[in-house]
């Protein structure tokens, strides 16, 4: 990654400077996100077609795709304003949009291999809540990306507009703060740890089985035949142990994939501090650059698995303001503030970044008296249903093993009840769940936008009360912050002490 020099984009920050076009290649990259969105009746001409002149509209459609590229990249004009971007589209219908650099909350620059090669990155800008970006510009110059984005950061930082003459963009003054950075060794404990081997692979095969209803059973009766067969070539009395090493085999394979994807996904990961702005990049083969104001983080996630304990880290995740419509792989919004780090790390960049607040948090409150049995009361009803298909199945040794999952879930159930509880003080509200996966969330309360206490017919009986944090943006994905199985008193309480406390603080977000 080259580092750019003065000299970009040094022409004077005023509303009298000329419009500029997008990076000459542009319109490639707008035909190939087309070609994205229509690639399959394409194909379907291409390989499925008759032989005749109806070919042809394949390369027809492709060439009518290219020509509204190529209009699109010189119909397309921005200028730099002092406080603003313009944007000039469209030739018969002409729109003009200036966004205010104080709308901007996000700015995402994004790299493909394709996009490296030419030396030049996607730039997105997103606002607060906003379901699609404030504007997409594809593509820039890597270097003109990079320096929008530190002109936007030096704008809402409140740095005096430049003058005639005066470089106006990145100088040695914008380096940051390097907050963390991950090593080989952390990627691969990221790989290990998230198991995304196995969600890619699982998402294969619903996506492939749209196409062919039959690919699962097909393919369970193929590996069927080949385990069993690999099986009997061992001797009587080894089938165990070969069911057991081609087990093994799968899941070392699958860890594998998960690594293959954390080093594609978190090579090169940098977390650095530009004054009020978290600037996170992070990739191998797609490079992907964000920009968020830290005021614009609205909870915190912090999570630890059994195998988080084992290499003895956590994974740090935050929720912001800007709307993510990207996929959980690869958001486009700042989520991950910490992949992976020990303990004490997490806690020193929450301390960070929220310098006013107190974390680890003292005081933690338990959950009502009865939380262990409403947790078990699903198991049960669960497992009476298996228990039932088993016995009609199966008899009565059906029943008996799917009634040796009651005691281990009954061990879950308190143990989860037991490490479950809330928090609360002047600035933070927090939330804690699960054993085997343990969970802290947490939120300022000035960034709380409404709250909703609810009751079910079984918490009425039982005199517990759940209560709902909301927050801006985030993910439709994403779970919501809130407090379960609270005694009815307490919940009260709380939805009437933080109403008091929204009421009378201004909404910062």
């Amino acid at each position: 990654m080259t580092t750019p020099t003065p000299e970009v984009l040094v022409a004077p920050v005023v509303d009298a400077q000329p419009e500029r076009r997008l990076h000459p290649m542009s319109w490639l990259f707008v035909l190939i996100q087309q070609l994205r969105q229509f690639i399959v009746p394409i194909l379907v001409l291409f390989l499925f077609g008759r032989g005749d002149r109806n070919d042809l509209w394949g390369l027809v459609a492709i060439c009518i795709l290219g020509a509204i590229s190529l209009w699109q990249y010189y119909t397309y004009r921005f200028r730099i304003g002092e406080d603003s971007l313009q944007i000039r589209s469209g030739m018969l219908q002409r729109s003009l949009r200036q966004i205010p650099f104080a709308r901007i909350h996000n700015v995402a620059l994004h790299q493909t291999l394709l996009h490296r090669i030419f030396g030049v990155a996607e730039v997105r800008l997103e606002s607060a809540g906003g379901i699609k970006p404030e504007a997409e510009m594809r593509v820039l110059k890597y270097d003109d990306a990079l320096a929008l984005e530190a002109l936007v950061r030096r704008q809402r930082g409140g740095a005096k507009p430049a003058v005639a003459g005066e470089v106006a963009f990145r100088t040695e003054a914008d380096a940051g703060e390097l907050l963390l950075t991950l090593t080989p060794a952390d990627i691969v404990r990221v790989g290990l740890i998230s198991n995304r081997g196995m969600v890619v692979l699982g998402g294969a095969f619903a996506a492939l089985s749209q196409f062919n209803p039959d690919l699962l059973s097909d393919l369970a009766r193929h590996w069927g035949r080949i385990v069993f067969g690999m099986v009997g070539t061992y001797g009587r009395g080894h089938e165990a142990m070969a069911m057991v090493t081609l087990a093994l085999l799968f899941v070392i394979a699958i860890r594998t994939f998960s690594v293959v994807l954390a080093v594609l996904q978190y090579s090169g990961y940098r977390l650095e501090e530009h004054g009020r702005r978290l600037t996170l990049e992070r990739g191998l083969l797609t490079r992907l650059r964000t920009s968020t104001p830290r005021k614009r983080i609205q909870s915190w996630t912090l999570r630890e698995g059994m195998l988080h304990r084992f290499f003895r880290r956590r994974t740090l995740e935050v929720s912001t303001a800007v709307l993510d419509n990207g996929s959980h792989s690869q958001p486009r919004s700042l989520r991950e503030v910490a992949p992976v780090a020990t303990p004490e790390r997490c806690e020193e960049l929450i301390r960070h970044l929220m310098p006013e607040a107190q974390w680890p948090m003292p005081g933690w409150h338990p959950l009502h008296r009865l939380t262990a049995w409403r947790l078990f009361l699903p198991q049960c009803l669960l497992t009476a249903a298996l228990g039932a298909a088993a016995f009609w199945k199966f008899g009565g040794l059906g029943l008996a093993l799917v009634c040796l999952w009651l005691p281990w879930a009954a061990y879950l159930a308190w143990q989860n009840a037991r490490h479950a509880g809330y928090a609360i003080d002047d600035r933070l509200i927090a939330t804690r769940n699960g054993w085997w996966t343990r969970q802290w969330r947490f939120a300022e309360i000035h960034k709380l936008q409404a709250i909703r206490i609810g009751q079910s017919p079984l918490d009425r009986r039982l005199g517990t009360a759940m209560l709902l944090l909301d927050t801006a943006g985030g993910t439709a994905m994403a779970e919501p912050l809130r407090l379960r199985f609270v005694p009815e008193a307490e919940a009260f309480a709380l939805h009437a002490r933080l109403g008091r406390e929204i009421a009378r603080s201004a909404l910062r977000w």
